[in-house]
């Protein structure tokens, strides 16, 4: 009888803070639900406001900058920006094989430089015993690229099936991991690691998750994100007093927005994209169940950053997406050309279209808070989280309003299965861990007070105790007290001038030690780098 729990880790990507129904939104995802009345929901947790910076943590107990990845998989820097896992962390499957654990992955990868060909930073060494997924961070659900078994490339599995759906795909592989793994060895503990790319554009699902979501936004915006602000108080994961952000100041109101129905479209197929990974989040459960596996495992639900307001533009750069950035296919698996752009004459979901939903209703994703996926504002680094583990959490359906961060998570299942932290791997030095195991708070809300570390493209941020001092690039810095006005929407910092001054000497200490480099730096270099992102913003 195996004495030590399994670890489910879910990840999605680019989802807000109150998208799903246990949080408050319009979505239905009945299986999280479950897992998070069962077990408890976190208010304050904190990822970091990008992709590859929050999976790089994530995976390592890290701050992103200390493992190679300052920004994205792409090389945009010197050390500590080579958009590449480095050999100074260990992954949590390195770390927990030693304590005899089996370790598989689904999913998107998303902290590697090199696309197509295996190295160093790829899963299967790093830790991993069975790897199925994307090493690129985003694309084509219905045609990925960079869709990888083990070491080696199937984009074909994609390409001769076309009933291929990558959501879909990542659930049942996950599935059979989980079953071969009892079929193999039923005596070990495992540790699963399922990472999704929904919602995360473009915007592509099936037609009948779509209908289900018809008139559910009919609203519009305004009236949606007041309502779930009702919703999240009454939940007790808000506090009544905190003001609601208002909308962003670039949307229309939603009595004023023209084209409607594309942009209630978008949306729809937005929650579409959840709503299917919530469908094979319950087959996940299904096997874990079927396996006698449940009780004893510890499942983990998180989204790797805030809502994603990026536009893809009519005009983008096609040939940059398809060959130099592997974002996208040019043709769909038929031949039809794709068409790349938010364009309101062409409705999102099929394979022929390529699209975002935008600034209103990522607005909308991240009620309350404001801002988005690249900031460190609320609304870029914070996350619904539960924790579901039968046998382990006894305060079922709790909240937790304790502060934590990503790099909790590593911390916190090496004390669970008693691993230790090493302080070498093959013959590197790795660093430090960083994160605070969240074990005590399974039983009672509270950890010690410790500072809390942000930055991202020159966005910045550190939260001690109710206090936190943030920065938009490249404006100055904004204090704001965290008990009174999680929706930072009253600066303080102009009372408070010491407080401001030993907050942001924090930071500078921690920027230092952990390999941040000034924003001014990295433009720099970028300005000398050929090509630009289309969702890179000019600083």
């Amino acid at each position: 009888m195996q004495a030590k729990p399994n670890v489910v880790l879910i990840l999605n990507d680019d989802m807000g803070f109150s998208d799903i129904g246990c949080y408050g939104g319009e979505i239905e995802t009945p299986n999280l639900d479950r897992l998070a009345y069962a077990g408890l929901r976190f208010t304050q947790f904190y990822n970091s406001p990008r992709c590859s910076p929050s999976r790089a943590s994530l995976l390592t107990g890290l701050h992103p900058h200390q493992t190679g990845i300052g920004i994205l998989t792409y090389p945009t820097g010197p050390e500590g920006y080579a958009g590449n896992l480095n050999r100074r962390c260990v992954t949590i499957a390195e770390a927990l094989k030693p304590a005899g654990y089996r370790c598989y992955m689904s999913g998107k990868w998303h902290v590697a430089s090199n696309l197509v060909q295996p190295t160093d930073a790829w899963p299967m060494q790093r830790g991993f015993d069975d790897f199925y997924g994307t090493i690129i961070g985003a694309g084509s659900f219905y045609f990925p690229n960079t869709l990888t078994r083990g070491n080696d490339n199937v984009d074909h599995e994609a390409e001769k099936n076309k009933e291929f759906f990558y959501t879909d795909t990542i659930s049942d592989e996950a599935v059979r991991q989980i079953r071969e793994h009892q079929s193999e060895h039923s005596d070990a503990p495992f540790f699963q690691y399922v990472a999704y790319t929904a919602p995360h554009w473009p915007l592509h699902a099936h037609e009948e998750d779509i209908a289900r979501y018809k008139g559910r936004f009919d609203p519009g915006w305004d009236k949606l994100r007041e309502a779930r602000v009702e919703r999240l108080v009454d939940m007790g994961i808000i506090h009544a007093d905190w003001k609601l952000t208002g909308r962003d100041s670039s949307q229309p109101p939603w009595t004023d927005a023209e084209r409607k129905e594309w942009r209630l479209r978008c949306m729809e197929v937005y929650a579409a994209q959840v709503d299917r990974m919530d469908q094979g989040i319950g087959r996940v459960l299904d096997a874990l169940e079927e396996t006698g596996r449940f009780d004893d495992t510890l499942i983990i639900f998180l989204s790797d950053n805030g809502a994603c307001a990026e536009d893809i533009p009519e005009n983008v750069e096609v040939e940059q997406m398809v060959n130099e950035l592997m974002l996208a296919r040019s043709h769909t698996r038929d031949g039809e050309e794709v068409m790349f752009g938010n364009t309101p004459e062409v409705m999102p979901g099929a394979e022929n279209t390529y699209q975002s939903y935008g600034v209103a209703w990522a607005n909308m994703s991240n009620t309350p808070f404001r801002l988005y996926k690249h900031w460190t504002h609320e609304g870029g680094v914070s996350t619904p989280v539960i924790f579901h583990w039968p046998n382990g959490i006894r305060d079922r359906g709790g909240i937790r309003h304790t502060p934590c961060q990503l790099p909790d998570v590593m911390a916190t299942l090496l004390e669970l299965v008693g691993a230790e932290y090493p302080k070498f791997l093959e013959g590197n030095e790795v660093l430090p861990l960083e994160g605070l195991s969240l074990v005590p708070v399974m039983e009672r809300d509270e950890l010690p007070e410790r500072p809390l570390f942000w930055e991202h493209e020159g966005n910045a941020a550190v939260r001690l105790g109710k206090w936190k001092l943030v920065r938009e690039y490249p404006g100055d810095w904004e204090l704001y007290d965290m008990l009174e006005d999680r929706t930072e929407t009253h600066n303080i910092a102009s009372e408070h001038p010491e407080l401001v001054e030993r907050l942001s000497r924090q930071y500078e200490e921690w920027a230092e030690r952990c390999g941040v480099i000034p924003r001014e730096k990295i433009l720099e270099v970028m300005r000398n780098l050929p090509g630009k992102a289309f969702w890179e913003e000019e600083d």
